[in-house]
């Protein structure tokens, strides 16, 4: 399997941690923001712990296009569940990574929120041409997708490509009556 030009199964288990961290992004449901850390602070967190600074102009613009700029002084426990998710896709796209892993990524947010997030991950594609893998039950979330994958028992078992989610809808159904 490659990520860009790096063969995985060639890579020690430091070169794979130096990957993960540099070259892929993770948004998870449950947001996993370092409580003691401020927002800023857990937005730039894959850099610091890389010994890198980031780009000032693109954390900028991340955190204008997110909502969260006037956020970035404030420690998760004081931001919505909204916020705390934009924080975590800020992370998550702060390396400008190649690869973003989404899992669930709008279960815990009301739909205004759950809305400007897939926008944003869809921007994430669109704009800065970045692959987003998105695991989600929700038909709305998946018809942001240019591709969709239903799985049954590990399998794919069925493709959509240019979802809308009444044809998520649609697909699941049918695979229910299988």
């Amino acid at each position: 399997m490659l990520i860009g030009d790096v063969r995985l199964g060639d890579l020690s288990d430091k070169a794979m941690t130096l990957l993960r961290r540099d070259r892929i992004g993770f948004v998870f449901q449950a947001f996993n923001l370092v409580p003691t850390l401020t927002a800023g602070e857990n937005v730039v967190l894959p850099l610091t712990l890389g010994g890198k600074h980031p780009d000032e102009a693109w954390l900028a613009e991340l955190v204008r296009t997110l909502g969260i700029a006037d956020r970035l002084e404030h420690r998760p426990a004081e931001l919505s569940g909204g916020q705390q998710q934009r924080v975590a896709t800020a992370r998550a796209l702060v390396t400008r990574p190649e690869l973003i892993f989404a899992d669930e990524p709008t279960g815990n947010l009301d739909s205004r929120s759950a809305t400007e997030l897939l926008t944003q991950i869809r921007r994430a594609v669109d704009e800065y041409r970045q692959t987003v893998i998105m695991v989600t039950h929700d038909p709305r979330a998946a018809a942001y997708a240019d591709r969709v994958l239903f799985l049954a028992d590990g399998r794919v078992v069925r493709e959509l490509l240019a979802p809308t989610a009444d044809l998520v809808l649609d697909a699941i159904r049918e695979l229910g009556a299988e």
